[in-house]
């Protein structure tokens, strides 16, 4: 298997684990608050990380990789789980996770800025129909939507892509698990603090399913999923592999419908199939 194949493969295994994120999420801000949560996934995250660089004596980043570092922190660990806590008290997950679409257009976009990558004309047309598909969605579907919440998860998606591009980037060098573990050390005192501060006045009344979502977001979608994540991006390109995201909104609708049992309508399932649709074209002229 050739390493963009492999990156290919790595990568779709990353997607699978971040589409039970938005639901789990939903599920969390129920029993704790959007800082808590945010706070506190982090904190047990990056406990683990510490453990998993000291057992496998890491060597420590280079002084050229505080900042981006730094900006993977502000991008994924603290930006994105923050935004998308605040999205979901005003909207539903199965809503949320359509913005999903727009991740691919954002991170090949920032795979430009920061990973140099350049793709041909051909792939921005394709990223681009599916990402217009999914905010002619939002615009639209009044219902569902909520101003509010639609812009914070417009703000979540361009912190997530600069996030995933610029730790793609130092994944090339450093190792995906490495950066993820990293940023997560760099950014815990911060996390500590915040999360003292915001803890639950009681717990008496966190059910099981909030606990286990905290769990979930803990363990797999701050941590373990961006092992293969950054891995794939790295193997396969930032831009290339960045497409899969587009298949996330299936992953995490489902899950939605089936634990959640919130309502899918059909109009979400035809603009996530057509945004999927763009996905083979978007990755034919990725470069």
């Amino acid at each position: 298997m050739d390493g963009r194949t492999a990156g290919w493969g790595s990568g779709l295994l990353g997607v699978i684990i971040f589409s039970g994120s938005l639901p789990a999420t939903r599920v969390a801000v129920g029993g704790f608050s959007p800082l808590f949560l945010t706070s506190a996934r982090a904190v047990i995250a990056a406990i683990i990380g510490i453990l998993l660089l000291a057992a496998l004596r890491q060597k420590r980043p280079e002084h050229r990789d505080v900042v981006p570092l730094c900006i993977v922190a502000l991008g994924v660990v603290i930006g994105f789980p923050l935004l998308t806590a605040l999205a979901l008290q005003h909207i539903t997950s199965a809503h949320s996770i359509v913005f999903i679409g727009l991740l691919p257009l954002a991170t090949a976009f920032f795979g430009v800025l920061r990973g140099g990558e350049r793709p041909r004309p051909a792939f921005w047309l394709f990223s681009g129909v599916g990402s217009l598909s999914v905010v002619l969605f939002a615009l639209t579907h009044g219902g569902e939507a909520s101003l509010i919440g639609d812009l914070l998860m417009l703000a979540a998606i361009l912190a997530c892509g600069l996030g995933y591009a610029e730790g793609a980037t130092l994944s090339r060098r450093l190792g995906g698990w490495q950066v993820i573990s990293w940023a997560l050390v760099v950014s815990l005192p911060l996390m500590a603090l915040l999360a003292a501060v915001s803890l639950p006045q009681t717990w008496s009344g966190i059910t099981g399913a909030q606990w286990a979502s905290l769990g979930y977001v803990s363990l797999f979608s701050m941590l373990i999923g961006f092992v293969f994540w950054y891995r794939g991006l790295a193997l396969g390109g930032i831009a290339g592999v960045g497409q899969l995201q587009l298949l996330q909104p299936f992953f995490g609708l489902a899950l939605a419908a089936l634990l959640l049992g919130e309502p899918v309508a059909w109009s979400m399932m035809i603009v996530t199939a057509l945004v999927v649709g763009c996905v083979a074209g978007a990755k034919r002229f990725a470069g």
